[in-house]
């Protein structure tokens, strides 16, 4: 059997690759946290001497936490982030821990974590595990008590509910992003004049943080003061099919922002923060 010492640096190893994977699991580092522990823990009673692949059985059993985890999740809501962001496009700092925007920052983006918010618990370990992990889909089924023909089936209707129809066929789809994307990178700069130059003369913003009402905003220098400098948290997503706009602070979807454009301007901005307003959108994820 395996020394206390030896157990525990086999699974310091492994760590990050459980973390990353429960992260992408749940959408909460605590949780992921409490996961990876739970894993360390149900290591520590059985120990390795009949494990033959280590990394391989450590991800089996975070998954397995995971799965049940998402199972189990009473219908509740954190305290509102928005008490955080009081202003339309509000600044974002992430927090201080480099592991937690690593997280962030890579490629998988915090736009996937909101639309997998979204799967069945079967749907999201599936696209997890094999989409993005690339672990064989008998392995999965093991997971999910499933047999391997049906871990399939939910794994391509996850994908599709994460990737929706293929919009890049439109003939003004890439344009549309790199307009988005200006307005944002202007925004976060503090690009004035940028903002200006995407913006129409007339644009309007419609914005329903007021509850119960909508503040509009009219005119492109009215709107460029309100957001030059901020929108930190924003980013590009496929909503309703069209190229929009997302803010999810760790996964948590705080507003959403759909656009109205011409060829080259943006002429209407709708920021929708409402709960029930944000229930009815479908978001996905942008691939170019």
């Amino acid at each position: 059997m395996s020394s206390p010492e030896t157990l525990a640096e086999q699974f310091e190893s492994n760590r990050e690759h459980l973390k990353s994977v429960a992260y992408r699991m749940l959408g909460s580092l605590s949780e992921a946290d409490d996961a990876v522990q739970e894993t360390w823990l149900r290591l520590n009673r059985s120990g390795t001497d009949q494990i033959e692949n280590l990394r391989a059985w450590l991800t089996t059993v975070v998954s397995r936490i995971c799965l049940d985890t998402l199972r189990s999740r009473k219908i509740k809501r954190e305290e509102s982030l928005e008490a955080h962001f009081t202003d339309t496009f509000e600044s974002y700092d992430a927090e201080s821990s480099p592991e937690a925007e690593a997280l962030l920052a890579d490629s998988v983006g915090v736009a996937l974590l909101v639309v997998l918010d979204h799967l069945k618990p079967s749907e999201r370990i599936t696209f997890v595990l094999h989409d993005i992990f690339s672990i064989p889909f008998n392995k999965i089924a093991s997971i999910l008590g499933k047999s391997e023909i049906a871990t399939r089936k939910i794994a391509s209707r996850a994908r599709r509910r994460v990737h929706g129809a293929d919009t890049r066929k439109a003939s003004d789809f890439e344009h549309k992003h790199e307009l988005v994307d200006a307005f944002l990178t202007a925004a976060r700069k503090g690009d004035f004049d940028r903002l200006l130059d995407v913006l129409h003369p007339n644009v309007v913003l419609r914005d329903d943080r007021q509850t119960g009402t909508i503040r509009t905003t009219k005119g492109a220098k009215a709107l460029a003061n309100q957001v030059i400098g901020r929108a930190q948290a924003a980013q590009i997503a496929l909503i309703n099919g069209s190229i929009g706009v997302i803010a999810a602070p760790y996964g948590k979807l705080l507003y959403s922002i759909q656009f109205k454009m011409t060829k080259e301007k943006i002429t209407e901005i709708d920021l929708i923060s409402s709960p029930t307003r944000l229930k009815e959108l479908e978001i996905e994820v942008v691939n170019l």
